[in-house]
C-alpha cells in the first residue's frame, strides 16, 4: 500500500502543498508545507497509533540482529513524548482524537546518496488533526519520531502541516570509543547510545582490547611485559582462561547483552572490535610465545599457533555479538626490523583467514583498519568483501587504494580524531569549522570527504563504496587520563553537527548554534551533562537549624524540595556522623560549573565525605590523609589534608573543565592528573569531575558538618 493510500485509510486529507523548505533540526528534514496556517499541536496528542499490520515487524536490513519491533519502538516513543512534551496519550491500534500514526510502506523514494533503497527512511505527513510517520521499516519510523520530538521542542509544541521524505545518505553513522585503554561502565555506554540516537546516529563502535604505547626504543622486554594492556570481555570459557585477569574492569556476557539490547532499543548498533595482530600486547602477555620478538605488542603471524588462537578467541565471543558485522582491528602492524612487504604478506594472510573463519561459523562480515592497501606485487591481498576503515592518509588513499578497486571504505579520517586529554597532533574537541566547511570544493563535510584539502582524493557523493563515517575518540594515554563523562564532554559541542552531515542534512553553522543547546536539553533517556533542575541558582541548602530529627527528614531550604534523609543525630546547627550513619539526598551528581560548600569538623581520616555513582570526595585513602577525588576508578589527590577536631569551611568547585578545592576562603587548589609515555615524557592536565551528592558521610566518617550548599555557578 503506498503512503497516500495509508493516509486515506486513516481518513486523512492533506491540503495542497505549496512551499518546499527544510525543517530545521539535527539533522534537517526535507519538508513541503501545506497552504494555510494549519499546524498539529503535538502536546495535545491523545493516542500513539501503531498500524496493526506491522506491529511485530522488525528491520532486517540494518546492522543489528536484535532490531526492535514497531510495537517496541512505539512504546519507547510514547514514553519520550510524555517526557519531552508532557503529553499523556494512549498507545494502541485505533485512532482516538488527535493521533500520531506509525506505519510502514516500501516507498520507492526511500533511497540513500547512492540511489539505493534504505530501510532507515521515513515519510512525515502532518495535518491539523494527525501526524503519520511512514517508515521503510520500524527503524525508519523511529528516526521519524526523533524528528517529531525535535520539532515539538523547537516549535513550541507544534509542527506545521505538510509532508516530507527523509532518507539518510549513508548507512553507517556514529562514533568509536577506545574502551581498551580506558574502561567505561555499561550504564555510561547506554547513555551515550541514547544521546547519539537523538541525532539519528546508528553506530557505536567499541574498541575492546588494546595496550598503552609500546616504545620499543626505551622499553626493555620486562617493561613491555608489564605495560598496561586490557581485554574487556570476561568469559569463564576454557579457550580464553587467563586472557582477562581484571574482572572489575570488564564486561560479562550479561553486561554486553544489556549494552547491546539497550542501545538497539533506540536504533543504535554496537560494533565490537577485538584488536590484533597489532596493539595486541594483552594477548602476548597471556601467550608470550605468540609475540613478535623485540616488539611483543605485535603478534607473530608466522607462528602456526597464532591464527588458530585468534580463531579460538573469536569462536568464544562471536555468540555474544548481536551485530551483522564485527571489527578485527588489524591496525598499525608495523615493525622497524621487518620489511613492509614481508609484514603485508602475513598481515593479509591473517585478515583473510579470520574473514573466512568468522563468516563460516557466524555469517558475520568483518571490518579492518586501513593498514596495507592492495598491491600488484603482493602474492595475496585482502578480500574485496572486507570493509576497510580509513583513518590516515599516510596509511592509505581511500579512493585510489580501495574505492577504485571496488572495496568499501568507512570514513574515520583523523581530521575528526580525538585523543583524550592531550596529543601532539590530534585534537581534544571536534573541529566545528571543518564540519560546516570541510568540502574542498566548497560547502560542508560529508562522509565521502576523506581529504578536506584536496578534492581529487575524494570519491563522488553517490559512490556505492562509502558506507558512511565514524568519528573516533582514543585514550592513547590510558586509564587515569579522564573520567567517564569527559569522553562525552569531548564530543558534546560538535558531534550533533557532525551527525547532521553523516545523515546528509543541510544545517548551517548559524542554525546549529541557534538550536543545539535547546535540543540538547531535551534529549530523552540521558543526563550526561549531569544537570539538576532548580528554581534559582541555589540548588541545595541544608542548615540543620532544627534539632528535631524524629522524622529523619533534613529540609532543603533552596526551594527545590531536595530534602534529605538521615538517622544521624542533629544538634547545635550541625549533623553528627557516627556509627556509619549518613545523609542521603535525592540528587546524584552535578556537572560542570558548580560550587559545593560545607563546614566540616572531622575526627579522623580515610573516610568518604560525599559520594555519588560518578565520583567521591574523600579525606584520605588508607595510605594518605590528603583530600582527594575518586572518579573513573582513579584517585586525584591534593597536597592538603583537613585539620582534625576543628571547624573548616570547604568548597569543591567545578569550573569548566577544571576542578578545585578551597578552604576558609583561601587559594583554590586544583585536581590534576599526570599522563604521558612512561620513560619519555609527562604532561599535567586538568580534570572535570562532578560534584558527588547522593550520600554525605557514611563509610566510617566520624565528625560533624553544617551549612551544606550547592549553587550552579563557580
Amino acid at each position: 500500500m503506498v503512503a497516500s493510500a495509508i493516509l486515506l485509510a486513516f481518513g486523512l486529507h492533506l491540503h495542497s502543498l505549496v512551499a518546499v523548505a527544510d525543517l530545521v533540526g539535527i539533522p534537517t528534514i526535507p519538508f513541503t508545507t501545506a497552504s494555510g496556517r494549519h499546524a498539529y499541536d503535538i502536546r495535545r496528542t491523545q493516542s500513539v497509533v501503531v498500524d496493526s499490520r506491522y506491529g511485530n515487524t522488525t528491520d532486517t536490513n540494518g546492522w543489528t540482529l536484535i532490531s526492535p519491533t514497531l510495537d517496541q519502538f512505539a512504546t519507547t516513543f510514547q514514553a519520550d513524548l510524555a517526557l519531552v512534551t508532557g503529553s499523556d496519550c494512549s498507545l494502541g491500534n485505533e485512532v482516538k482524537g488527535n493521533s500520531i500514526i506509525l506505519t510502514i510502506d516500501n516507498c520507492s523514494g526511500f533511497v540513500d546518496a547512492a540511489g539505493r533503497w534504505t530501510s532507515e527512511a521515513y515519510r512525515l505527513d502532518v495535518t491539523k488533526e494527525n501526524v503519520t510517520i511512514t517508515g521503510a521499516s520500524p527503524l525508519g519510523v523511529w528516526w521519524g519520531t526523533r524528528s517529531l520530538l525535535q520539532q515539538a521542542v523547537l516549535q513550541n509544541g507544534t509542527i506545521q502541516a505538510g509532508s516530507g521524505v527523509d532518507s539518510p545518505g549513508w548507512n553507517t553513522r556514529g562514533i568509536f570509543l577506545d574502551a581498551g585503554r580506558h574502561y567505561y561502565p555499561p550504564p555510561f555506554l547506554v547513555e551515550m547510545c541514547n544521546w547519539i540516537s537523538y541525532w539519528k546516529q546508528n553506530t557505536f563502535h567499541l574498541h575492546l582490547s588494546d595496550n598503552l604505547y609500546n616504545n620499543v626504543e626505551i622499553y626493555s622486554l620486562e617493561r613491555q611485559t608489564g605495560l598496561y594492556a586490557r581485554f574487556r570481555l570476561l568469559s569463564n570459557h576454557s579457550a580464553v582462561a587467563g586472557l582477562n585477569i581484571h574482572p572489575n574492569e570488564s564486561y560479562t556476557r550479561q553486561d554486553f547483552d544489556y549494552i547491546q539490547s539497550a542501545c538497539a532499543a533506540r536504533g543504535v548498533t554496537i560494533i565490537p572490535e577485538i584488536e590484533a595482530p597489532g596493539h595486541a600486547l594483552v594477548i602476548s602477555q597471556w601467550k608470550p610465545e605468540l609475540g613478535l620478538e623485540g616488539q611483543i605488542d605485535l603478534l607473530n603471524i608466522s607462528n602456526p599457533d597464532t591464527i588458530p588462537q585468534m580463531e579460538a578467541i573469536w569462536k568464544t565471543f562471536l555468540p555474544w555479538f548481536h551485530s551483522k558485522v564485527v571489527h578485527i582491528g588489524a591496525d598499525e602492524y608495523v615493525d622497524s626490523h621487518l620489511s613492509k612487504n614481508a609484514l603485508a604478506e602475513v598481515y593479509n594472510t591473517f585478515v583473510n583467514a579470520l574473514n573466512d573463519y568468522i563468516f563460516k561459523i557466524s555469517g558475520k562480515s568483518i571490518r579492518i583498519w586501513g593498514t596495507f592497501p592492495p598491491q600488484a606485487n603482493y602474492t595475496n591481498n585482502i578480500g574485496k568483501n572486507v570493509t576497510v576503515q580509513h583513518w590516515e592518509g599516510f596509511e592509505d588513499n581511500a579512493l585510489f587504494d580501495y574505492i577504485d578497486n571496488n572495496i568499501s571504505v568507512i570514513n574515520s579520517d583523523d581530521h575528526f580524531y580525538l585523543v583524550q586529554k592531550y596529543s601532539g597532533s590530534y585534537s581534544q574537541q571536534l573541529n566545528k569549522t571543518l564540519i560546516f566547511h570541510g568540502n574542498p570544493l566548497g560547502g560542508a563535510f560529508a562522509p565521502n570527504i576523506f581529504d578536506p584539502n584536496n578534492a581529487t582524493n575524494n570519491p563522488p557523493r553517490d559512490s556505492p563504496y562509502v558506507p558512511g563515517q565514524i568519528a573516533a575518540q582514543w585514550n592513547d594515554y590510558g586509564y587515569n587520563t579522564s573520567t567517564y563523562l569527559e569522553a562525552y564532554d569531548a564530543w558534546r559541542e560538535g558531534l550533533p553537527a557532525l551527525a547532521d552531515k553523516q545523515w546528509g542534512g543541510k544545517l548551517t553553522e548559524d542554525q546549529y548554534d541557534a538550536i543545539f543547546e535547546i535540543l540538547q536539553a531535551s534529549t530523552p533517556a540521558q543526563n550526561l551533562d549531569r544537570t539538576i533542575k532548580s528554581k534559582t541558582s541555589t540548588i541545595l541548602h541544608y542548615d540543620f537549624a532544627s534539632d528535631d530529627n524524629s522524622s529523619g527528614v533534613v529540609q532543603d531550604l533552596s526551594g527545590n524540595s531536595y530534602d534529605g534523609h538521615t538517622t544521624c543525630w542533629i544538634a547545635n546547627n550541625s549533623i553528627h556522623f557516627d556509627n556509619n550513619c549518613s545523609l542521603t539526598t535525592r540528587l546524584t551528581s552535578k556537572g560542570r560549573n558548580y560550587t559545593l560548600t560545607f563546614d566540616i569538623h572531622p575526627n579522623g581520616v580515610d573516610v568518604p565525605l560525599f559520594t555519588s555513582p560518578d565520583s567521591q570526595l574523600r579525606s584520605g585513602n588508607g595510605s594518605s590523609t590528603q583530600i582527594m577525588l575518586f572518579s573513573a576508578g582513579n584517585a586525584f589527590a591534593l597536597n592538603y589534608s583537613l585539620p582534625l577536631n576543628t571547624w573548616t569551611q570547604a568548597s569543591l568547585v567545578g569550573r569548566g573543565n577544571q576542578t578545585f578545592f578551597a578552604v576558609d576562603g583561601g587559594e583554590e587548589m586544583e585536581f590534576t592528573t599526570t599522563i604521558g609515555v612512561n620513560g619519555a615524557f609527562f604532561v599535567w592536565t586538568t580534570m572535570a569531575i562532578t560534584a558527588p551528592l547522593r550520600t554525605i558521610g557514611g563509610g566510617g566518617f566520624r565528625g560533624k558538618m553544617k551549612n551544606i550548599t550547592l549553587v550552579d555557578y563557580a
